[in-house]
């Protein structure tokens, strides 16, 4: 049912008419706002009951690091639970600017600027820097965050299909030569685990004076040397202008960032709208996200050990007739199709004691659902062993 088509003399009237949520709920198949009792890593606590859970991003496990909750409750002690203002005006403490030190040395740039969210990274580059008769170019897959940022910014927004190559010279062979304009990617696309195709993205941008950022969100701490991302993956660090993403994945926290050049950070910090008008990052927060970065950098098995974990799973689903795209990451989709056959399966698979994501429309496409599933450096062997047990009874059961 399409809710926004058309404007209602009501502005609930459109609430009424949504009725997909409930009628999924009725039959036990409603897959969002699930809740879980208590984290615990490769192993989640859901409705009283323990469950293999294969759907967070928490890819090094380092939400139940003792080193890392220990900085959380170290800096509430100190600092408090929050600093209830802006970074512009009372809300920057040391442990931000220790954090964004961290970060730029991390990446090595020159500087980084942290926001509350991930999501609010990219909103304050993208509404910074895309003015009126400036242009982002972004690759169709990528994070909603981008697309929402590209509205609040007073530039226009282009698209290119996904990881299409010829489609993205395309779009910016079409764009005035003497405008400003940005190419924008994941670095990892967080549905289906593949990577952009950086190389050449970065060839083609150049070639038409574009600049370049990633969004690699996903990418940090599972791609790269020493878990630093896409760029360093493709030895292209020096080649991207800017580099965002998220403390909410491997670095176990809450928050975002951008790094790039001193001065276009310090543009970012006076001119996006995201890090001016809102509460700053919370102390324990800053801290959490701080001591992952170190334990990162300190354990680099842990990046080894979610590789192979990848690997395995990817290779077994594959070998019991699963599709799983072409993902490189912890990212394993399992292709469905099917949008109610997704919904049962996720529903059977809970039940039986592993938790996954249902992807559904439009998240992708029609007819292209799918189930979505992460790994850890954390997960043992009899954890993945099980979960396939599962998936190949479900293949049998449903003739899938």
């Amino acid at each position: 049912m399409d809710l926004f088509s058309k404007g209602d003399v009501d502005v609930f009237s459109k609430c009424e008419r949504f009725i997909e949520a409930d009628m999924l709920r009725k039959l036990g198949l409603y897959p969002y706002y699930q809740t879980i009792d208590r984290n615990e890593g490769p192993i989640a606590i859901m409705d009283g009951k323990e469950v293999i859970m294969l759907g967070s991003n928490n890819y090094l496990g380092l939400t139940i690091h003792p080193q890392v909750r220990k900085a959380a409750q170290n800096a509430i002690e100190e600092f408090g639970t929050s600093l209830t203002g802006s970074r512009l005006l009372n809300g920057t403490h040391k442990l931000h600017e220790t954090l964004e030190e961290g970060i730029a040395s991390f990446f090595g740039r020159e500087a980084c600027l942290v926001f509350s969210t991930g999501y609010q990274a990219n909103l304050g580059v993208i509404s910074a820097l895309i003015n009126q008769d400036e242009y982002l170019v972004i690759d169709k897959a990528d994070h909603a965050s981008i697309y929402d940022a590209a509205r609040l910014g007073k530039g226009e927004l282009k698209s290119f299909k996904h990881n299409d190559l010829d489609d993205l010279e395309r779009v910016l062979a079409s764009l005035p030569p003497e405008c400003g304009k940005m190419v924008m990617v994941d670095g990892v696309f967080s549905m289906e685990g593949d990577l952009t195709k950086l190389p050449e993205i970065v060839s083609i941008s150049k070639k038409y004076g574009a600049r370049i950022t990633v969004d690699d969100a996903h990418g940090v701490g599972v791609i790269g040397p020493c878990g630093r991302g896409v760029t360093h993956y493709f030895g292209l660090n020096n080649e991207v202008d800017l580099i965002t993403g998220t403390f909410s994945k491997t670095l176990a926290s809450v928050g975002g960032f951008v790094v790039g050049s001193a001065k276009v950070v310090d543009f970012i910090k006076h001119f996006g709208r995201s890090v001016l008008f809102s509460a700053s990052l919370p102390p324990p927060s800053a801290a959490a996200a701080m001591a992952a970065l170190e334990i990162l950098q300190a354990e680099p098995e842990r990046v080894d050990r979610v590789r192979a974990n990848a690997l395995y799973l990817k290779d077994h689903l594959s070998r019991l007739g699963f599709n799983t795209g072409v993902t490189e990451t912890p990212i394993i989709p399992v292709f469905v199709g099917d949008e109610l056959l997704t919904l049962n399966l996720w529903r059977e698979l809970l039940n039986l004691g592993v938790y996954v994501n249902a992807v559904l429309y439009p998240g992708v496409p029609k007819n292209k659902s799918l189930l979505r599933t992460s790994v850890t450096s954390e997960h043992t062997k009899a954890h993945l062993d099980k979960v396939l047990e599962l998936f190949s009874e479900l293949k049998k059961k449903h003739n899938w």
